[in-house]
């Protein structure tokens, strides 16, 4: 059995200060976002919903 190709995603990002990171997922319907702890090479997910939801929050301090 040949195995499947992973599909081909295409991701866009806006980095911020401080680690954070603004993802764009599911075809643009969805936001996450991202705190990078860069030297221990850790990614914590601070939020994920729509971008109405993103809209009402703050991606700097949430």
């Amino acid at each position: 059995m040949a195995a499947r190709a992973a599909p081909r995603t295409r991701l866009s990002a806006a980095f911020t200060y401080a680690g954070r990171a603004v993802f764009n997922i599911a075809g643009n319907r969805y936001r996450i976002v991202v705190w990078i702890n860069y030297p221990y090479r850790v990614l914590y997910v601070r939020f994920i919903g729509t971008h109405a939801e993103y809209d009402r929050i703050d991606a700097q301090t949430i």
